[in-house]
């Protein structure tokens, strides 16, 4: 299955807030457009466990196949699944340069790493779900256009900021690897791997 390439909006109404999708702006209108949901039947177990699942995958962007291939990583790793799955969806490269405030959504971000905006470590990386470890240092090219469009920087724990305004880029870098409690999307990540263990 390719990538969603739909409306956002109805994905949003129906799976609830995925702030990856959407600007800031638009997710506050939705939040307050979504406090009159009428009442609706009670899900079965299964709606409960394939919606979790959804939301993960919109909201970071992923097709069925790399969800899938991300679980087998996580299964193998030592500790928690779900939470070395959360771990893996947010070192990539187009979530990083998301919560680094250079994009406003994931969508917009992986467009800038696929059009050669952004270097890793001194070196121009194109491939979006490139793994980024701790201590890599994410930076822009020296355009001033691109740096005209940067939002400003939000305060996240695991990842350093800096500007710099006479060489015209934008720099930040990887300080760990992030926490369960740092992540933005509000999911319960057991229910995701409850899924795929009776998929798999």
């Amino acid at each position: 299955m390719s990538r969603y390439r739909g409306p956002r909006f109805k994905k949003i109404r129906r799976l609830r807030a995925l702030p990856g999708l959407i600007t800031r702006f638009q997710y506050s209108k939705i939040k307050k457009e979504n406090k009159h949901i009428p009442f609706r039947k009670k899900k079965k177990e299964y709606r409960i466990r394939l919606e979790e699942k959804q939301r993960l995958r919109f909201h970071y962007g992923l097709t069925e196949r790399q969800l899938v291939r991300y679980m087998h990583i996580a299964g193998k790793s030592k500790g928690s699944t779900g939470q070395v799955l959360l771990q893996l969806l947010e070192m990539r490269l187009d979530n990083i340069v998301f919560r680094l405030n250079m994009a406003s959504t994931i969508p917009g971000a992986r467009q800038l790493v696929n059009h050669r905006h952004i270097l890793v470590n001194g070196h121009i990386v194109d491939i979006p779900s490139y793994r980024c470890k701790p201590r890599d240092i994410i930076t822009t090219k020296n355009n001033e256009r691109f740096f005209n469009l940067i939002r400003k920087p939000s305060m996240v724990t695991h990842l350093s900021i800096s500007k710099n305004y006479k060489a015209k880029n934008f720099k930040g870098q990887v300080n760990k690897i992030i926490d369960r409690s740092e992540v933005f999307l509000g999911i319960n990540e057991f229910l995701v791997v409850e899924y795929y263990s009776r998929q798999i």
